[in-house]
């Protein structure tokens, strides 16, 4: 076969597939031991990961020898050699001195891994997770300081930023939470390259970055605050646990850490390791877009589950009072399989009734858990991160007091008139800057104590064209 043929991968799978059949044939004879989380967790031997192959058991009498014959076998069926050159080896912190050298040699294995990171994430965390982490501050900033030197429009800026910049720690964002501090330093960083000049390392900022994080149909330059991204890559880790409980991930995870079954019941604990800490607080970002689906209703809740479509809590406003009734089917009539509209208007207050009874019985049917904020009931990155955005948006409105929606609605109108205009992205972004009067006028940087003169009128070069 010619390299680069399309049929290889599959045959790389097939190799791969048996290779994983020998190292749990191994296991099942008792030749090797795998690794378990917990005592009531699946033995795990390996992992296959892309083009890597983790090999996980614990030492032993023979384990080194019964591994070796196996790799032997399928070096001799594969027709391919195992290049030990390349292979590294990792060993617990209790391991002896002794141990290690011996097992390295009957594997003929010289490289110790003691690398601090692994396909770009951490390997340990220490006490200090922005310095765990800081690795993805020193990446930005090369990124950005190569930049530096070269004169770039904002409009090549704001390509170089979504596209470069902050999508450099997205990878170890759907792992591990990041902390909102080094988020927040990260994300000064970036402000700063926006609004600096080939010739001003320091220019000032007429806007804050938290206003250049809002969406462009919102009117700003929809630049992600990588916090709320980091949460929202959680997210998904969460809703994969929620969607494939039979995978392996789930399983391990179930057995460590929610015996339940409900990983939405697990709470945080003092010894939980800091990926599953991370997942816990993706699985907070979760909550504000799940809704259980009616089907049955024998798993929902009347007064603490989120089964209305109402978009905001999607729980009753009605209070429960002294009322008996806690789970769905109590409220569908048994003879005719729909709603109970004299029991429903007799329990809920007018909205919440409204809502009830627009919602289709199923009988038969499972209640199913889905995502609220799309239409095929699936989750996305993308939704999830405008759920927290119109979270915190919502927030301080409260604060400093409310806007009217029609204002809100003429606003997102113009704004998208604004970035459609058929024009160079360049005076798009002059636009921008117009419209938020964020231009350095006179007007404007006289406030911030500077002084300034007419361009046209006191400009050195300018003077010799009048």
């Amino acid at each position: 076969m010619r390299q680069g043929d399309p049929i290889s991968p599959y045959l790389f799978l097939i190799c791969a597939e048996a290779f994983s059949f020998l190292l749990n044939a191994a296991e099942e004879r008792g030749q090797i031991v795998g690794v378990r989380v917990c005592q009531e967790a699946p033995s795990i031997n390996h992992l296959l990961f892309a083009d890597d192959s983790l090999l996980l058991f614990k030492i032993d009498d023979g384990s080194a020898e019964n591994l070796q014959n196996g790799l032997s076998l399928y070096e001799d069926c594969s027709v391919q050699t195992i290049n030990k050159d390349k292979s590294s080896i990792m060993f617990s912190r209790n391991t002896r001195e002794e141990v290690k050298s011996n097992l390295m040699a009957d594997l003929e294995i010289c490289l110790e891994a003691r690398n601090d990171r692994y396909l770009g994430l951490p390997v340990s965390m220490g006490r200090s997770k922005v310095q765990t982490f800081n690795y993805l501050k020193e990446w930005v900033w090369n990124k950005i300081q190569g930049q530096k030197g070269k004169l770039l429009s904002r409009a090549r800026k704001d390509v170089l930023i979504k596209v470069v910049a902050q999508a450099i720690p997205s990878y170890t964002m759907s792992c591990f939470d990041l902390t909102k501090t080094l988020c927040d330093d990260i994300g000064s960083m970036i402000c700063r390259y926006w609004w600096s000049q080939q010739d001003k390392e320091n220019k000032m900022h007429m806007l804050a970055w938290e206003l250049l994080c809002i969406r462009k149909e919102k009117g700003d330059l929809g630049y992600r605050d990588l916090h709320l991204f980091n949460l929202a890559m959680l997210a998904r880790q969460g809703w994969r646990l929620l969607m494939d409980p039979a995978s392996l991930r789930a399983q391990v995870l179930k057995t460590k850490y929610y015996l339940n079954g409900d990983p939405l019941q697990a709470s945080e604990k003092t010894s939980i390791s800091y990926s599953w800490r991370s997942i816990l607080r993706g699985f907070g970002a979760l909550k504000e877009g799940l809704i259980l689906r009616v089907g049955d209703g024998t798993r929902i809740n009347i007064w603490s589950d989120p089964w209305l479509p109402n978009g905001v809590t999607r729980r009753p406003i009605t209070p429960k009072g002294r009322t008996l009734l806690n789970k769905v089917p109590e409220l569908i009539d048994p003879y005719t399989g729909n709603w109970d509209e004299e029991l429903v208007h007799e329990i809920f207050w007018e909205e919440d009734m409204q809502y009830i009874l627009s919602i289709p019985v199923k009988q038969g049917y499972d209640d199913s858990l889905e995502w609220h904020c799309d239409v095929k009931g699936l989750f996305s990155i993308k939704s999830a991160y405008h759920v927290l955005e119109d979270g915190r948006e919502q927030k301080k409105v409260k604060q400093v007091g409310s806007t009217s929606s029609t204002e809100t609605d003429l606003a997102g109108k113009v704004w998208n008139q604004l970035w459609k205009v058929d024009c160079f992205p360049k005076v798009k972004q002059f636009l921008w800057g117009f419209a938020h009067n964020s231009l350095p006028l006179w007007m404007n940087i006289m406030p911030r104590g500077m002084d300034g003169g007419h361009y046209f009128l006191k400009c050195k070069l300018v003077k010799k064209c009048w």
